[in-house]
């Protein structure tokens, strides 16, 4: 009897482990997914630019050049620190928590090189948090009208990258799959971007996806393994492109 009560908890348990694990995974595809309505269609990220430039012409070059900002952009800047705000919201001691996610929100906005870039990460981040309000995901003072609300643990004006890490952590996702997540959604909107401006099919598009799928694998691991003074995009050329966007004379997207 005891055995079969012992077999009986231990099911249920797997049972529930396993269905937290999938709610998890849906909480991330929704996250990552192209319908999530936070209006990041709307920026390329200075990859238009780059059109416009003839940096980037075909897949070939389209492909080089997603591998350069995710090797000197993504995995040096984004992820690692997405892997830290992760981290930080499930601390016990809210205070340091808070602190610690003030500083890497506030690192991130300083290394947005332009206007453009440092609107696309506060907008969409606004965009996020609105919506993790209408669906009551958001502690209630995030909730208040007041510009001085804080959360202890989110600022107000946090920036997309820390709401995606809050969103992540309140989901259940582990780090490394928001890691993964983070750097997929980012790999499907510049190819959505693409697929719009220049002469590239869908199937090219995919085959840029199979190109880089071990490089996303990649950038997660280094990520990783990061100490604090590693970090730092080096993406000279995408912010030239982003800053050369901002008078480009005619434009799809907003960065």
């Amino acid at each position: 009897m005891t055995t079969r009560m012992s077999i009986t908890m231990h099911t249920e348990l797997n049972a529930l482990e396993s269905q937290s694990d999938e709610l998890a995974l849906l909480g991330l595809m929704q996250l990552v997914s192209p319908a999530l309505p936070i209006g990041a269609f709307a920026f390329s990220q200075g990859l238009e630019s780059a059109f416009e430039l003839d940096w980037v012409r075909d897949e070939a070059s389209l492909a080089e050049w997603l591998s350069g900002v995710l090797e000197d952009g993504l995995t040096r800047c984004e992820l690692p620190v997405l892997a830290r705000l992760h981290q930080a919201f499930g601390q016990a001691d809210s205070e340091t928590a808070s602190a610690t996610v003030a500083t890497w929100d506030e690192w991130l906005a300083a290394t947005r090189e332009t206007a453009e870039l440092a609107a696309e990460d506060s907008r969409l981040g606004a965009s996020l948090k609105r919506l993790l309000s209408s669906l009551d995901l958001l502690p209630s003072d995030q909730q208040l009208p007041s510009e001085d609300s804080l959360t202890p643990l989110l600022p107000h004006q946090a920036g997309y990258v820390t709401l995606f890490a809050y969103t992540a952590h309140l989901r259940g996702v582990s780090v490394r799959q928001t890691l993964l997540g983070f750097a997929w959604a980012w790999l499907e909107n510049q190819l959505a971007v693409a697929c719009k401006a220049l002469p590239l099919g869908h199937t090219a598009a995919q085959r840029v996806i199979e190109q880089l799928r071990p490089a996303l694998v990649d950038a997660v691991n280094q990520a990783l393994t990061l100490e604090d003074d590693e970090l730092g995009p080096v993406l000279p050329g995408l912010a030239l492109a982003s800053a050369l966007h901002e008078t480009q004379y005619s434009r799809l997207f907003r960065s």
